[in-house]
């Protein structure tokens, strides 16, 4: 069984293996004292498939002999100087299934074989406090690189590492500012593999670039480096939600239906002919996440209505009819899940997103337009079939039409503002102001839908109660609130509509 841990740390690049000054970095910051903790001797040998998928993405898997946590290690990147590292045993020496899957966002389905053997004589030290806790693991490396690949090469440096183990981030800061006065500075490289392979193939240097020669402030620049941000957090996302991380699946669905609405927003700067099937496939996407997080949704209004409410209000076995329930659905839902993510359809999708950043099917003649007119026009348009949409549904009388045209509306409002974000770096505050006010009318009219959903659930345990001779008072108390939420989110719907209309109306590139 895997498990995860998260490594933060600094790699410095230092001309030798001197070590004779590390007790000096006693004083810095909590560090009261700098513990020798001998030298291990470490063989890795690293995976990745023959272009380099999971190398390019800052991701890294190898198996590693030697040292205190000999194993298969996963390495993924987070926000700063942070990475996620997922262990497991060492086993056999092809890499665990459970670790395979976790790098298919990035690899795509491509084989992974051997790419790199790195060696390394470690030289350990605790940077402990005054009362001998560790607060950091500082390492001297003397590393040697072997590529694994079809040219065979070979080099060798010399490295220092700075971990945290239970300390502030801002340590490493005292740290560096300690190892700098002895000339020592952050290695350019993240990692040791990306800079073996750097130093001993060509195939990095050969990456594959974005062929779109679109210069920096055109509406096309902005329209890809907004796609381009959300294909890196979709395939960020994908170990998250394999691992069932808390809402993972959540953000990994608005994250294909924030790509979604970029697609279908900006059809212009992109040819829809090229896009419209990845549309199509990205819609399949959330749809298949859409089970298990409506269901997260349901759950958690569904349990904190029950807990909510008065001991005696609570009649029968209300709980128990919950959690089963909540049991039948959710193993159903999550299998979902797992099977799209499994699919071939989603792994030609990825392949399709990857392609789509490195060679974008761009109208030439609206790529290179001025942003303010051809991202302003986007938005106008989004705009109007928002405005299309919600001005009848707030005419209409309360009823299940009413809710169904708001549902609607809001699936327009979502557009609308998706379309503002990847507008906000070129127009500014008028789209940064729009995005905000739209924002709440997609919330208040999200909270209305939320409770016509439960309380059709509402409705359906109710009846099963009912069959199985259980009273059903509790859940028509339920029901009732239910209903009682939905009327005010109703009528706070009509003012933050206004506000959003104001904001739209106001003069911007767009008006």
């Amino acid at each position: 069984m895997a498990r995860s841990t998260r490594e933060t740390e600094r790699t410095y690049a230092v001309p030798d293996a001197d070590i004779s000054w590390l007790p000096a970095l006693a004083g810095a910051s909590r560090i009261a004292s700098v513990a020798d903790q001998g030298v291990q001797e470490l063989d890795a040998v690293y995976y990745d498939s023959s272009d380099l998928r999971l190398t390019r993405s800052h991701a890294s898997l190898r198996r590693r002999t030697g040292g205190t946590d000999a194993g298969w290690h996963l390495k993924l990147p987070l926000p700063g100087d942070s990475r996620e590292e997922i262990q497991a045993p060492l086993g056999a020496k092809d890499a665990p299934e459970e670790l395979r899957d976790l790098t298919l966002s990035r690899t795509r389905g491509a084989a992974l074989r051997p790419v790199m053997r790195i060696r390394s004589s470690h030289s350990l030290h605790h940077l402990l406090d005054a009362e001998g806790d560790v607060l950091a693991k500082l390492s001297m490396d003397e590393v040697s690189a072997e590529a694994l690949l079809d040219d065979k090469g070979r080099t060798a440096w010399t490295e220092m590492e700075v971990e945290l183990v239970h300390s502030d981030p801002a340590l490493l800061d005292s740290v560096e500012k300690a190892v700098r006065k002895r000339g020592l500075h952050q290695a350019q490289s993240p990692s040791k593999v990306l800079r073996a392979l750097t130093e001993t193939t060509s195939i990095l240097q050969h990456a594959t670039e974005a062929r779109a020669d679109l210069e920096p402030g055109t509406a096309g620049s902005y329209v890809l480096a907004y796609i381009a941000r959300l294909v890196d957090a979709l395939t960020d996302l994908d170990p998250a939600v394999r691992r069932d991380v808390p809402d993972s699946v959540h953000q990994m669905r608005t994250t294909a239906r924030r790509l979604r609405g970029c697609l279908r927003s900006y059809r212009p700067v992109l040819d829809r002919e090229a896009t419209d099937p990845i549309r199509r496939d990205l819609k399949w996407l959330a749809g298949e996440l859409g089970q298990e997080r409506d269901h997260e949704v349901l759950r958690e209004r569904l349990t904190s209505g029950l807990r909510e409410l008065p001991g005696e209000l609570v009649l029968g076995p209300a709980e128990a009819r919950l959690k089963v329930w909540d049991v039948a659905r959710q193993t159903e839902a999550r299998r979902r899940t797992l099977e799209a993510l499994a699919s071939p359809r989603y792994l030609n999708l990825l392949q399709d997103l990857k392609s789509l950043t490195e060679v974008p099917p761009l109208h030439a003649a609206k790529a290179v337009g001025k942003p303010g007119k051809v991202l302003g026009k986007a938005l106008r348009k989004e705009y109007r079939r928002l405005a299309r949409r919600m001005e009848p549904a707030l005419a209409m009388v309360p009823g299940p039409e009413r809710d169904t045209a708001i549902h609607h509306a809001r699936k327009a409002a979502k557009r609308l503002r998706y379309a503002s974000e990847a507008a906000r770096p070129a127009l500014g505050r008028p789209a940064r102001r729009l995005g905000k006010r739209v924002k709440a009318v997609q919330r208040v009219s999200g909270a209305q839908h939320d409770s016509v959903v439960t309380r059709d659930a509402l409705r359906q345990l109710a009846v099963s109660a009912h069959a199985a001779g259980e009273p059903g008072f509790t859940w028509g108390i339920l029901h009732g609130r239910e209903a009682a939420a939905a009327g005010a989110r109703e009528r706070q719907l009509p003012q933050a509509w206004a506000k959003a209309r104001a904001a739209a109306r106001k003069k911007a590139p767009w008006s």
